[in-house]
């Protein structure tokens, strides 16, 4: 498995990364009150000064290179997540969670779902250095995905997986939130809180968009050091995100074009270089090309940009036109 950083670095970062979670967890324990738009908007400019801060000691300590793969995945991570708020805003809706208990459900689910992706990641950096052939499996993927991103007209709809229905079968359940409890004590009984599916929805549908977001990153880079802490960053700020950009997601009307080119972009860059470590390097008298992650880096970004200004451009347009 290819790494740019020793075991030391691998501890100290999961021990940094775990005092972040204990650290935010215990703040919303002690939260009284619903998060503030201006709250929210500290929490997403901490995360994101914290992923900065990240990758430019990562470049400064295992070279330019592995933190130019840090911002790249981190971006594509953190853009692609956006499409998840989509579904949180319906889970949030369908369980009926009470607005002074997303925060927490939001937190557990992310934290939980952090957790089955590195599961993803390990197994996929295994499977890449066993066989090569994966290259183009994980291409195929992407491209698949970028077309059925394209032909996505309405909102995802959430559906209850059979685990979710399993564990509503067999807990001992109250028939009510109390708070932003998990549990409680009845009749001398621990009963688990509708809030347990909630937190564990939540956390199934991460591991489920992991499917095209992991594939993705690894057409970026290989190092499961930088797709681990690209992938727990983006996941970290993806909570505050949702309570500061949830209103606008609706205006984002361009944004699955925008993510659909970028996996289409990376589904090529990985079977280029699939074929690239088959000795191919032409196809007919057409030379392949060798795509940096400076230029991958920079593709995302004008994506993402082009994307959002149109968004923008689009509903001020139909704004006056209405007007």
């Amino acid at each position: 498995m290819i790494s740019s950083v020793p075991l030391s670095a691998w501890f100290v970062t999961l021990v940094l990364l775990s005092a972040i979670v204990f650290v935010d967890l215990r703040l919303i324990a002690r939260r009284e009150g619903e998060l503030t738009l201006a709250q929210s908007v500290r929490w997403v400019t901490l995360y994101v000064a914290l992923a900065i801060a990240f990758g430019c000691v990562l470049a400064l300590g295992a070279g330019g290179r592995s933190g130019a793969e840090f911002f790249s995945g981190y971006i594509t991570e953190y853009s692609l997540s956006v499409d998840n708020l989509f579904v949180f805003v319906i889970i949030m809706t369908k369980f009926a969670v009470p607005p002074l208990a997303q925060d927490k459900v939001l937190y557990l689910g992310i934290v939980l779902s952090m957790v089955m992706r590195a599961g993803f990641i390990f197994a996929g950096a295994a499977l890449i250095t066993a066989a090569s052939w994966t290259f183009y499996l994980f291409g195929v993927l992407l491209i698949y995905t970028a077309i059925t991103l394209l032909r996505e007209q309405d909102e995802p709809e959430f559906q209850e997986y059979r685990l979710l229905r399993t564990l509503r079968r067999y807990l001992p359940m109250t028939h009510d939130y109390h708070d932003d409890r998990l549990s409680l004590h009845v009749d001398g009984r621990r009963h688990w809180t509708p809030l347990v599916i909630a937190v564990a929805a939540i956390g199934l549908a991460n591991v489920v968009f992991a499917l095209d977001s992991i594939p993705a990153i690894f057409g970026l880079t290989q190092d499961a050091f930088v797709i681990f802490t690209a992938n727990a960053f983006a996941l970290m700020g993806l909570r505050q995100l949702y309570f500061l950009v949830g209103g606008l997601l609706e205006r984002l009307i361009y944004l699955n074009l925008g993510l659909s080119a970028i996996l289409g972009f990376i589904g090529i860059k990985l079977i280029i270089e699939a074929l690239h470590g088959s000795h191919i390097d032409h196809v007919g008298s057409v030379p392949l090309p060798e795509i940096g992650i400076v230029t991958s880096l920079s593709f995302i970004v004008v994506v993402l940009a082009a994307s959002a200004v149109a968004s923008v451009a689009k509903t001020w347009i139909d704004q006056r036109t209405t007007a």
